[in-house]
């Protein structure tokens, strides 16, 4: 579409909106340029067609116009958000006027499609298992690994776990979650084992004092960050020659994955990842049944 001047009275009508949005809603500068990039580029379309009219505007245009965007090769995921900018738009358009006549209102959203989490197969976990060194950084390492895939924690869970919250007598540890909530995970006996290796020979060349309350310290005996143990688990990953994007949550996504493949519940699962919704935990069944069809067609006689 030409990026030449609009019409006076749709100029007009978006600078009220940049306006309302900045002022009234107080909203942030990034917000506020994004609603108005796609009110923007609304009204273009709408001049290009002969039109400065927004108050007859009706649902079998914004239809029309969210059409447009697709044929342009505009995704799912920005065409939603045109059509939220559009809803904000003729919400003040609406208050304006006195009219709550609303032209997005019987347009549905567009369907997206979530693309399935990366899982790595067992054999690159075991791999990525083994790679730190049995220095006092690669004891930590073997450790924070192996807890992160046996317990299927968050990588903020993990590097804020206290070591007072971890009973390696019973193989469990309590886990403070998304909104302060508190879990109780089992960690298998090789976290166990790891741990204690990491206890006896790692974190007291790290923290000779005993001064953090973290369970895994830093080089400088202060407790961990989720971006250094990024960084020391792609430099595992990479040393070990397992390309892809590899990061703490893809170890969550193979712990969940794994469990479904061997049998483990749904319901069970969700308990662990400590998901509240177990629609956000149903996403494992797809992974799992991907993997199983791969493996299939890969190994199978007749599956090719």
């Amino acid at each position: 579409m030409s990026e030449q001047a609009l019409p006076d009275a749709l100029d007009a009508a978006l600078e009220g909106f940049r306006a309302w949005l900045a002022i009234d809603r107080g909203l942030s500068d990034n917000t506020v340029t994004a609603y108005l990039s796609d009110a923007t580029r609304f009204a273009r379309w709408l001049a290009s067609r002969g039109r400065t009219d927004l108050t007859a505007v009706d649902h079998t245009d914004i239809t029309a116009y969210l059409a447009f965007l697709e044929g342009e090769g505009i995704g799912a995921r920005s065409r939603n958000r045109a059509r939220t900018s559009l809803r904000q738009w003729f919400r003040l358009l609406g208050e304006e006027r006195r009219d709550s006549t609303d032209p997005t209102a019987l347009v549905g959203a567009a369907r997206t499609v979530k693309p399935l989490p990366r899982v790595l197969s067992t054999e690159d976990v075991e791999a990525l298992l083994d790679a730190p060194g049995q220095d006092p950084l690669g004891l930590r390492d073997q450790a924070m690994i192996q807890t992160l895939y046996s317990a299927g924690l968050r990588v903020s869970e993990l590097v804020t776990l206290p070591w007072r919250s971890v009973d390696l007598r019973e193989g469990l540890a309590l886990v403070r979650g998304k909104g302060s909530k508190e879990r109780i995970v089992p960690l298998g006996d090789r976290a166990v084992e790891r741990i204690v290796r990491y206890l006896e020979r790692g974190r007291p060349l790290l923290d000779p004092d005993s001064l953090s309350p973290s369970l895994f310290v830093s080089r400088r005996g202060s407790a961990m960050t989720r971006q250094n143990f990024w960084q020391r688990l792609r430099h595992h990953a990479v040393s070990v020659g397992i390309t892809g994007k590899v990061s703490p949550h893809v170890l969550r996504h193979s712990f969940a994955t794994h469990l479904l493949e061997h049998g483990a519940d749904l319901r069970s699962v969700q308990a662990l990842l400590g998901h509240s919704d177990i629609s956000t935990t149903e996403i494992y069944t797809h992974v799992a049944q991907v993997r199983l069809q791969r493996m299939h067609a890969q190994h199978h006689p007749r599956g090719r």
